[in-house]
């Protein structure tokens, strides 16, 4: 049987030939993080130190991933172009995660749960970041990984791993293809970031705050103040499933609401329903209804809402939410946005009892009073808020896209 060829399956066309196969030890050495230092000794001084999330977390270390320490001569200094990996995590998916030094910058250290690689042959940075980050380098980092409740690599070993190395200018293209694709993963990133902030910001000042008839911004072709009325004067209250035990779910011509898509969606993601047996003495949902979860681990998670904005046939709600009725006309955006307010939210977080569980009243709930605009202004209200959250959606749409290519680039690029 002939040797399989060292070549990647996705290539740029101008090269060809086998990429070289070389141990880590071969071609770089190794040195420590941190050592000698105890508590006090961090959160002061003219030195940093990088710190184990921004290995972690980063192909390319992040230069505002840094803290304070003071300048130490016995330490060994990081420099531009080293590796750092780390030397334990819970998982063993997630020990030796590798980032690359890419800054020019005077007494850095690295943090004692790392080690250093420096490089002794010359490397394209971008390419060393990518390729240690790639699926077939980690796979033998992943093999190496020993322990139980927490899993350890050897320094020695991972010298041991051959990475592929390619002719230094292959290695530029690669590199470059890469360093550009994070660079339009992150500004999508700061896009979706900055909508979600807009959002927050909309819901805060488009509904009145606690206490006040009129929100701070309004369309101005409206007036006046908006009425304020009980949930349980517009509305009744109805049960989730009862009398259900675990063999009677997940199968069956019906279906249920589960409590994560309640507890994620101002509006219930039709495509996130479970399936379970048509029975009659269940309440079926209707177009309309509102949920409300019951029970959380903090008060701020209490009490989440999501709005059926779609008619249903034969679909119920989980044990964990109470639903509600309107009985009087809203529009449902207007409605779902409303409920997700800070105001709302407010209300909603000083009803939790409990200590290590939290819970919520139904009957409390039914207490509160909301704002309420006439039907053509909550029309305006809930569109404008629909379609911030469509650009929203059509973002994240585009960054699971370019995170899938990422992936599929990383699989195929590399040896």
């Amino acid at each position: 049987m002939t040797e399989s060829r060292k070549v990647p399956k996705l290539r740029f066309p101008e090269f060809s030939g086998d990429w070289e196969q070389r141990k880590l030890g071969d071609v770089g050495s190794t040195y420590t993080g941190l050592s000698g230092k105890t508590k006090v000794d961090f959160g002061h001084g003219k030195a940093k130190f990088v710190t184990y999330m921004n290995v972690f977390s980063n192909t390319v270390a992040s230069s505002m991933m840094i803290e304070p320490i003071e300048i130490d001569e016995r330490q060994n200094k990081v420099l531009y172009g080293d590796v750092f990996f780390t030397t334990s995590s819970e998982t063993p998916e997630e020990v030796g995660m590798s980032s690359v030094w890419l800054e020019n910058s005077d007494n850095t250290y690295l943090n004692s749960f790392c080690f250093g690689y420096r490089p002794k042959e010359h490397f394209d940075p971008y390419y060393l970041a990518y390729m240690l980050r790639s699926p077939s380098i980690r796979g033998k980092i992943v093999f190496l990984a020993q322990g139980i409740s927490r899993y350890n690599i050897s320094k020695n070993k991972m010298m041991d791993i051959e990475i592929p190395i390619p002719q230094i200018k292959e290695q530029n293209q690669i590199g470059l293809f890469f360093h550009n694709l994070d660079s339009t993963i992150t500004l999508h990133q700061r896009k979706l970031e900055t909508l979600k902030k807009v959002k927050k910001s909309f819901l805060q000042k488009m509904f009145p705050k606690n206490g006040e008839k009129i929100p701070e911004i309004r369309f101005p072709e409206f007036s006046g103040d908006w009425e304020q009325r009980k949930l349980g004067d517009m509305g009744s209250t109805f049960t989730g499933l009862s009398g259900k035990c675990k063999d009677d779910f997940d199968h069956g011509d019906a279906k249920y609401i589960p409590y994560i898509n309640i507890y994620s969606n101002e509006k219930i993601d039709l495509n996130n329903l479970k399936s379970i047996e048509i029975d009659q003495k269940q309440n079926a949902v209707q177009l309309g209804d509102v949920f409300f979860t019951t029970s959380s681990e903090t008060p701020e998670e209490v009490g989440m809402s999501s709005v059926l904005t779609e008619d249903l046939k034969d679909t119920y709600l989980n044990s964990f939410c109470f639903g509600y009725r309107p009985s009087i006309k809203f529009n449902l955006n207007f409605l779902a946005f409303l409920l997700r307010s800070p105001s709302f939210r407010t209300d909603m977080i000083l009803l939790a009892q409990g200590i290590s569980r939290y819970n919520i009243s139904k009957n409390k709930v039914m207490d509160i009073k909301i704002s309420i605009p006439s039907l053509k202004e909550q029309n305006l209200i809930g569109k404008f808020l629909d379609n911030v959250d469509a650009t929203i959606t059509l973002h994240q749409r585009k960054l699971e896209v370019l995170n899938k290519l990422k992936k599929a680039m990383l699989q195929n690029m590399f040896v």
